[in-house]
């Protein structure tokens, strides 16, 4: 197994005491090899009876269906030739699912239990989980007992959500897996290294584990510490790599959230916690400047200017190739039929904005339904990743342009969210899912036309900052 498998992502969790709204949060960048992965919305119908066989493009997994599954909100890949990719999305359980978050186990317990060539991939893990589940917490359960059946080709970290709950599960090794319930007043961050720390196995209310992982342990003499059972210990990696491109990004959304208390921490921290209570409420916004963020406003921001080698040195959270980002809403504040909201960013987060959309929908809008294989500015990933190219271009020029046009369609979305809301509390099944399509629609259909709008403003500037433009001097 490569250091970089398909995707190497940021992941956010938010419990519901810890958010400004009462909400639970899941929330990723999905990070991609390729500069260019483009990116669907789409909405997996419901089955009934059906009698079918899933195979893996990517590594030819073989799993029997079940019969009946729920509808679901997914972000596939264009190219469907390594798999479906669904990555994220809501079912009509209102339980979210974020998969996944690439980790990566020691060689020490891969050496006993190695991955599972044709197990279960990252490719796989949202169409063969979130249709079947109920909760949170039977995300963990369903998907662990896939592990227990087929292996785990990869180690991958895994978010879930509804209303109450939100766990994150950890796969590092081809059958041996935890689980934590996020605590309703705490927040968690995963950056491509395993991360969860001390398990109580005397507590299965707030953990979960693989059947046999203790025994494995003890079996093979794996724990190098004398008094805790940290997993992180046990099954994670501490390397120079780690402390470049994984760790910096922990610390500075830690930085963000706890200034105070993490403020002895740096970039290179290898015991920073995972799991913490913020210094402060927080909202959607917050989890949307923390997936577009790249060290703002430290000498190691890419965009800033800084040294060419602290400008360099870490990997930031907001990449060129993220090929989307999303945030998956669980609202306590509203009836549950209308509460789930995905809030969905096609192409570099930095640049771009987050689009909300009703997961109590049966269609999605065509420019995110539907996919060019070249460049269509009716398509939002073309549209998008055509923006964050032009605005990057002349980053200096065009930043707070860009900014505003975040900032502005931010306030659009919040109100046009609670105008919804409010029709919406006196519609009921089909009704209520049909207007809640509608609603999606406008709502991509005017983020879309701001964007354009952006784009063809910045672009007409940009003429102005070329370098072959030439003014003769009057005195000639």
């Amino acid at each position: 197994m490569t250091r970089f498998k398909q995707s190497a992502c940021t992941s956010i969790m938010v419990g519901k005491k810890a958010s400004m709204d009462g909400s639970t949060f899941i929330a990723r960048n999905e990070d991609r090899v390729l500069a260019i992965e483009p990116k669907r919305f789409i909405v997996q119908p419901a089955v009934s009876n059906r009698d079918e066989t899933y195979v893996s493009l990517y590594n030819k997994l073989t799993v029997k269906l079940p019969e009946n599954g729920m509808r679901y909100t997914a972000t596939p890949s264009g190219d469907q030739s390594k798999g479906p990719n669904e990555e994220d999305g809501f079912n009509e359980a209102n339980v979210g699912e974020s998969a996944t978050e690439s980790v990566y186990a020691n060689d020490r317990v891969l050496a006993y239990d190695p991955y599972v060539k044709n197990g279960l991939a990252e490719d796989s893990m949202t169409n063969l989980v979130l249709p079947y589940i109920h909760s949170a917490r039977e995300g963990v359960e369903y998907l662990g007992k896939l592990i227990a059946k087929y292996g785990s080709a990869e180690g991958n970290g895994v978010q879930f959500n509804d209303q109450n709950e939100v766990w994150y599960m950890e796969i590092a090794t081809g059958h041996h897996w935890v689980a934590v319930r996020i605590p309703d007043d705490c927040y968690a961050v995963a950056a491509n290294q395993i991360a969860i720390e001390k398990i109580n196995f005397e507590d299965s209310d707030n953990y979960m584990w693989s059947d046999g992982i203790e025994e494995f342990v003890n079996l093979h003499g794996l724990n190098p510490d004398n008094d805790q059972w940290n997993f992180r210990h046990i099954f994670g990696t501490n390397t120079q790599f780690d402390h470049h491109y994984n760790t910096p990004r922990v610390w500075f959304a830690q930085r963000y959230f706890n200034p105070v208390n993490a403020a002895d921490q740096t970039p290179e921290s290898a015991d920073m916690p995972f799991i913490r209570k913020p210094e402060r409420k927080i909202a959607v916004e917050d989890i949307q400047y923390l997936l577009r963020s790249h060290y703002n406003e430290t000498k190691y921001d890419p965009l800033g200017d800084g040294t060419e080698h602290d400008r360099k040195v870490y990997r930031a959270i907001s990449l060129s190739r993220t090929a989307q980002s999303h945030i998956l809403q669980m609202r306590n504040s509203v009836d549950p039929k209308h509460a789930a909201v995905q809030w969905i960013e096609m192409g570099i987060p930095s640049f771009n904005a987050y689009v909300p959309f009703f997961a109590n929908a049966d269609d999605t809008d065509a420019s995110y339904r539907e996919l060019p294989e070249k460049m269509d500015l009716k398509s939002a990933f073309w549209l998008n990743e055509a923006l964050a190219m032009v605005v990057e271009s002349h980053y200096s020029d065009f930043n707070q342009a860009d900014l505003d046009f975040q900032k502005n369609l931010g306030e659009w979305c919040y109100r046009k969210i609670e105008e919804v809301d409010e029709h919406a509390k006196n519609l009921e099944g089909k009704q209520l899912t049909t207007y809640l399509t509608g609603q999606n629609h406008e709502i991509a259909s005017h983020c879309n036309a701001k964007a354009k709008e952006l784009l063809f403003d910045l672009i007409t500037q940009g003429t102005e900052l070329s370098n072959l433009t030439f003014k003769m001097d009057p005195n000639l």
